[in-house]
Formats: C-alpha cells, sequence, structure tokens
C-alpha cells in the first residue's frame, strides 16, 4: 500500500523545478485551491468548508485538506472546551496564497466566457472586493460597513484610500451601514447595478444605517473590461 501511494503521488508530480510547476504538484488538484481559497480570512470547520463548496464530497474533501496539511499549507487544531470544535486552518505560509487569489481572480474576470450567475461563497464575495477596489474611487471616503451572511460575518473598513476586510461578526453599533442577505444579492448590487431598495422590495437584501454610504461603498468596486477573442476564434 505504501508503495502505491509513493508510485500516485510521482504520477502526479510535474517532475519540473519552476516554481509554478511547484505550485501546481502543492495544489493543483481539484478543488485544492478552492479548500486554501475558503480559508483566507481564517479557520474553518469541516462542515462549513463542505456548506460552501458546492459539489464536493466529504471524501475527496478530506483529501484535500490531508494533502494540503501533507504539504505545509494548513493546519488543524482544535479550539478548548466549551467549543471543543477542530478547525482548519492555513498557516502563515500558506496565507501567503492570497495574492494568487487576487491576480486570478482579476485575469479571470475578464473572460467572455465567465458566468456571474454560478454559486458565490462568501469569502469569494469578499476576495472580490479587495480585488476589485478601487483606490481613486475611494479618495477621501471613510466607512465601515458591515456583512451579515448566511454563516459568516465580516466587517470591511474604507480609509485613506485602502481597504480593510475582517472575518467577524458586525454589530449594528459599530458600523455605518449593515447589509444581511446571501452572497449573490450583494454582488448584484456592487457590480451589477441592482439599486438596493428593488433588493430590499425582493426581500433578498436587508440594510439598516446609512443608506447613502452603503451604496457609495458599493461603487468603489469595478469589474475588468472583457477580453476581446482573436478574430477567427470561435464563441
Amino acid at each position: 500500500m505504501q508503495l502505491q501511494k509513493a508510485t500516485d503521488t510521482a504520477k502526479r508530480s510535474y517532475n519540473d523545478a519552476c516554481g509554478a510547476a511547484h505550485a501546481l504538484d502543492l495544489a493543483g488538484e481539484r478543488w485544492a485551491l478552492l479548500v486554501i481559497r475558503e480559508l483566507i480570512f481564517g479557520p474553518k470547520r469541516f462542515s462549513d468548508l463542505r456548506a460552501d463548496l458546492p459539489g464536493i464530497s466529504a471524501n475527496v474533501l478530506t483529501q484535500r485538506l490531508e494533502g494540503l496539511e501533507a504539504a505545509g499549507v494548513l493546519l488543524r487544531r482544535r479550539f478548548p472546551p466549551p467549543a471543543a470544535t477542530q478547525v482548519y486552518e492555513l498557516t502563515p505560509w500558506g496565507y501567503e496564497a492570497e495574492p494568487i487569489f487576487v491576480a486570478l481572480g482579476r485575469w479571470a474576470a475578464r473572460s467572455p466566457a465567465h458566468d456571474p450567475t454560478l454559486p458565490l461563497s462568501a469569502v469569494s464575495l469578499m476576495l472580490s472586493f479587495r480585488t476589485m477596489f478601487d483606490a481613486t474611487r475611494a479618495d477621501g471616503f471613510k466607512a465601515r460597513v458591515g456583512f451579515r451572511l448566511p454563516r459568516d460575518g465580516f466587517v470591511a473598513r474604507a480609509a485613506k484610500g485602502r481597504l480593510r476586510i475582517r472575518r467577524e461578526e458586525p454589530r449594528e453599533a459599530d458600523v455605518d451601514a449593515l447589509l444581511a442577505g446571501p452572497p449573490p444579492a450583494v454582488a448584484a448590487a456592487a457590480y451589477g447595478g441592482v439599486p438596493l431598495d428593488q433588493l430590499e422590495t425582493d426581500g433578498l437584501l436587508g440594510l439598516t444605517g446609512d443608506r447613502a454610504l452603503a451604496a457609495r461603498f458599493l461603487s468603489l468596486f469595478l469589474l475588468p473590461p472583457k477580453a476581446v477573442a482573436a478574430p477567427g476564434v470561435a464563441d
């Protein structure tokens, strides 16, 4: 059995000294990068990872977690009582992967084939904000906006042309505006131009606090222009 495992691992390797090839050796298996993505804002339980990765099986998730742990990308730890919950968390080196997702997200958003109507996790939405933040639009703007999303909470702070986002439970008293609802509804307001009042009327989004500030905040994120296919390339 050990010999078989060693053989399988060798077959998966690109046997290439290029850093990009080694990165794919580490995280190139299907779902591996998305597991890392879901941990960018902090530790999660196994059940939460499954819920935020539609389509992944428990068996595959277990394999990816074990592989990433063996590679030193993440680790397991258990919270002390009364929680006594096991979570998965990126190592300091694992957290250094965030720029990869920023670059990939910006590049892929230019694809004419990108379908924004597919499932979107809370972490994906917050990473998109970090990716698409337009510092020039945020010049002179200061705000604290909370997001109460299914199974997750975040607080975004915009100030001095910079954006910081933390995974934490937002409290109305501590933020200027609080948005509550599923990630696709928030994305529709930020990227799709859907008015906040329409989303509220449709029961897709809840908003408390400064409405004008919330709308201004959601206008700070710009999608890059779509790439143009080369002449003669079929759609």
